[in-house]
C-alpha cells in the first residue's frame, strides 16, 4: 500500500508540472485538444495505457 501511494504521488507530480511551469501554454493546448476527434483521443489513451503496462511489466 505504501508503494501504491508513492506511485500516485509521483503521478501527481508529473501531471501537475506542466500546469505549474507553463500555465499559458496549457490553456492553449486545452483549447486545441477539443478539436481532436474522440477516436484519436481514445487511441492515444489506449497506447499510453499499454505503454505504461509494458513499462510496469518490464521494470518491476
Amino acid at each position: 500500500m505504501e508503494f501504491l501511494f508513492c506511485l500516485i504521488g509521483l503521478l501527481l507530480i508529473v501531471e501537475g508540472l506542466p500546469y505549474f511551469a507553463f500555465p499559458d501554454k496549457m490553456k492553449e493546448w486545452m483549447t486545441k485538444i477539443q478539436e481532436v476527434p474522440n477516436t484519436h483521443l481514445r487511441i492515444m489513451g489506449f497506447v499510453a495505457m499499454c505503454s505504461g503496462l509494458l513499462m510496469v511489466y518490464l521494470f518491476r
